[in-house]
């Protein structure tokens, strides 16, 4: 990819917008890490490499580049290209919950529906004013917890993983957002190491990724740490260990959020019989699950079998 000669045959944003969208799509590149198609992408490529505002004007689209701007955008469509590397990434940058986040290879990238819940403040299922502490299971980059004490303005959250270097970065987005009296981190195998206190909320994206199916996703893939995809040859190992424990960690009026993705079958196929309420977004996603406190005693003995 020559990218002086390319950038010379551009003049505008927008020339270099519907280049990329073309280049994508013939690529068959996979968008599955916050952006829902080849043009959502190219627009936050360009922006971002010309140090713009994701809400930047489209009215400016047809400004003329300088050569080098031109190349700077182009650089990052190269990365997307050819080394299918996601976009999230080539930036460091993610947006969760209406909120930006520093993201590298050492976490996953945000994307989960669990933000729209976040920014609804977990009503109807939980009265804000009742909400004291919560629980972040599988931190990664702090992004749940973060948003979690930024729509709980009286609450204490706590964030928990296994991984060292996810906490390095989550630590970056919490002096990023000046939370540091407010998100405590802890370097935890799930509820291991988490302070002797009960939580409102238990929140967790934890890894849901069977060991077939880790074999079968797109390249994009590859850039996120494994261990935060994959659970277990069902993709149930993680979730299996929230459901035994979380009842120990909750106040009788607390809930427990969990995401498994596209893993929903399975948990159900291997609880049939157990009381999850699957939430419904506005804004797409699924295989997200809530249960009570007291669903969580009440099923002890089906979770401790598992």
């Amino acid at each position: 990819m020559n990218i002086r000669a390319i950038a010379s045959e551009l003049s505008t944003m927008r020339d270099l917008v519907r280049w990329g969208v073309s280049r994508f799509n013939q690529a068959e590149l996979c968008f599955a890490h916050g952006m829902p198609t080849a043009l959502d992408e190219a627009v936050y490529l360009c922006l971002a490499a010309l140090h713009l505002p994701p809400d930047f004007s489209a009215d400016y689209f047809d400004c003329r580049l300088t050569h080098d701007e031109k190349c700077r955008v182009l650089e990052y469509y190269r990365q997307r290209l050819q080394q299918r590397r996601p976009a999230a990434y080539i930036t460091r940058e993610a947006w969760f919950a209406g909120l930006s986040f520093y993201v590298d290879e050492r976490v996953l990238i945000p994307r989960s529906p669990v933000a729209e819940l976040i920014r609804q403040q977990f009503s109807p299922w939980i009265e804000y004013d009742g909400v004291g502490a919560i629980l972040d299971l599988c931190t990664g980059s702090g992004c749940i917890a973060i948003a979690c004490a930024y729509a709980f303005e009286h609450a204490r959250v706590v964030a928990s993983d296994v991984s060292a270097d996810a906490l390095t970065v989550a630590a970056i987005n919490i002096d990023n957002h000046g939370m540091q009296e407010r998100v405590e981190l802890v370097e935890a195998d799930l509820f291991e190491n988490v302070p002797a206190r009960r939580f409102d909320i238990i929140v967790s994206n934890p890894p849901y990724v069977s060991s077939a199916e880790m074999t079968g996703l797109p390249r994009e893939f590859s850039y996120e740490p494994a261990a935060g995809l994959q659970a277990g040859n069902d993709g149930m190992d993680i979730v299996r260990r929230i459901l035994k424990q979380a009842a120990e960690f909750l106040n009788d009026d607390g809930i427990l959020v969990v995401e498994v993705g596209y893993s929903k079958p399975a948990l159900e196929a291997l609880l049939p019989d157990a009381p999850f309420t699957w939430l419904e977004f506005e804004h797409g996603g699924e295989g997200v699950f809530l249960l009570y406190a007291s669903q969580l005693r009440d099923c002890r003995a089906m979770f401790d079998a598992l």
